[in-house]
């Protein structure tokens, strides 16, 4: 069966689109653009070569998910990026990422047993740094 579509955009609501697509820009690359008719920067779109474009959507008074609270009614999506195949390559990471503005969800690694970290970007998504080839 063919697929109905593929994948255009992923697309995060947040206070600030042109802060939150810089802090993605700087974590993992592409070019950062505000759509034409949206010169007030409420749609800033981060096309990354390769992938599906990461849009940014202003929500005002928007409320970050209450990570790992599901059931708390607040909507969940996070994005998993891999880092690396060593614990290092995690950590070396996870230097650049809170020096971006990233804060630390659960970042306990039951001492390099775990192949993953948990962050939130600026705007309070949650996101995963994992080690390539873990799943």
């Amino acid at each position: 069966m063919a697929p109905v579509g593929r994948l255009r955009n992923v697309v995060l609501d947040c206070e600030d689109p042109r802060q939150l697509g810089t802090f993605y820009r700087h974590l993992i690359g592409g070019e950062l653009e505000i759509e034409a008719e949206e010169e007030e920067g409420d749609w800033v779109v981060l096309t990354v070569p390769g992938g599906p474009r990461l849009c940014f959507q202003a929500a005002p008074g928007h409320r970050p998910p209450d990570w790992p609270h599901a059931e708390s009614g607040s909507q969940q999506a996070h994005l998993d990026l891999d880092v690396g195949p060593a614990v290092q390559d995690i950590e070396r990471a996870e230097e650049r990422v809170l020096a971006l503005g990233a804060k630390p969800l659960d970042v306990d690694d039951d001492n390099g047993e775990r192949d993953f970290r948990v962050y939130a970007d600026p705007a309070g998504h949650p996101f995963c740094l994992c080690r390539i080839g873990a799943d």
